[in-house]
């Protein structure tokens, strides 16, 4: 054990001004403009608003009104992609979700932590890849760096630290693979 004490008067953050501008500006944006909106009413309104301060976003993608978005220049969506209810997007880095996969209500995507082998805690952060095909259920966590596979199932209430393979389902804290998915036609 050492003597290392944690110091956070010494924290700084390292976002510019210009990203912290930005963000007031969308939460009041997306808070005035969609929020008040029932669920998945105003797609392309949505669709608009997301484009309009960077979001790479299908035509196609749906987002529910209580979705958040944390900054929508890191957020990419392909087509018939869908972030539900309540989902919480927290993309300090970069997150993609694939065509025609589903986070699902409640579910927090998470590209950001902090160092706690520095005393001053920095922030670090890692891009979340949703591939194509995957659902991630009702108050899943996703961690930062996790790469979803193509066709894999996050159980509901599932923490994901690290990658899920293609066409698996996982559940559990931590997730843990569960079966292989098949598809029956």
């Amino acid at each position: 054990m050492t003597d290392t004490k944690v110091d956070l008067s010494r924290y700084h953050n390292v976002l510019s001004r210009k990203h912290q501008v930005i963000r007031l500006l969308w939460s009041i944006v997306w808070a005035v403009f969609v929020r008040p909106l029932p669920r998945s009413v105003g797609s392309g309104w949505k669709r608009f608003l997301l484009r309009l301060f960077g979001a790479r976003i299908h035509a196609t993608a749906v987002v529910y009104s209580s979705a958040k978005v944390y900054y929508p220049a890191n957020l990419k969506m392909n087509a018939y992609s869908c972030l539900a209810s309540e989902v919480d997007c927290y993309n300090v880095d970069w997150i993609e979700i694939g065509a025609n996969s589903t986070v699902s209500q409640g579910a927090y995507l998470c590209t950001a932590s902090h160092d706690i082998t520095n005393p001053l805690n920095p922030l670090i952060t890692a891009p979340i890849v949703i591939k194509d095909q995957a659902w991630i259920a009702a108050d899943a966590f996703v961690g930062m760096g996790v790469t979803i596979g193509q066709g894999a199932v996050v159980g509901a209430c599932a923490a994901v630290f690290k990658d899920v393979e293609p066409w698996t389902v996982v559940g559990g804290n931590p997730a843990q693979f569960i079966k292989k998915r098949i598809i029956k036609e």
